[in-house]
């Protein structure tokens, strides 16, 4: 043991309890993960609402900005992934958040994606200015976002 529990920093990456040299450099090694989370958008039927429970309870940085869709308000919570807000695209559905994971080439990955099971939920979306985006459902029912920003 390098330290007592109680004196040692949490990273967030290392979870070893009783850490060998050789898992501590593995660990020191670690290349970001491919495809990260990249963007969390809240999908919800009152913005206003949203923006004063999210703003008081967390401190973001809300800052609304026009959008071919209508407005939205991007969140900027400093250091980690930021996000944004929008009234909710379908009608009569409760509100919820959606990940965005980052990827290379969207539209091979929603390809992919639908070739390994995976509905797709919305094709890719170009959102000027920004990139391009679709939204799939993988097999278990969870939904999430492809990113893929402009110019990469």
């Amino acid at each position: 043991m390098l330290a007592p529990p109680a004196t040692r920093k949490w990273t967030g990456r290392m979870k070893l309890h009783n850490p060998s040299f050789t898992e501590i450099i593995s660990v020191l090694k670690e290349k970001a993960m491919p495809n990260p989370f990249c963007h969390v958008e809240l999908n919800t039927t009152d913005v206003r609402k949203a923006k004063d429970f999210y703003g008081k309870l967390f401190n973001w940085k809300l800052q609304d900005m026009d959008s071919p869709g209508g407005g939205y308000t991007m969140i900027d919570v400093g250091e980690g992934t930021g996000g944004g807000m929008m009234t909710n695209p379908i009608p009569g559905a409760p509100s919820f958040w959606l990940s965005y994971v980052l990827v290379d080439d969207v539209r091979a990955s929603t390809k992919k994606a639908a070739s390994l099971g995976a509905t797709v939920m919305k094709e890719v979306t170009p959102v000027p200015n920004f990139g391009e985006f679709s939204v799939i459902t993988d097999p278990t029912g969870a939904s999430f976002a492809l990113w893929q920003p402009k110019g990469k």
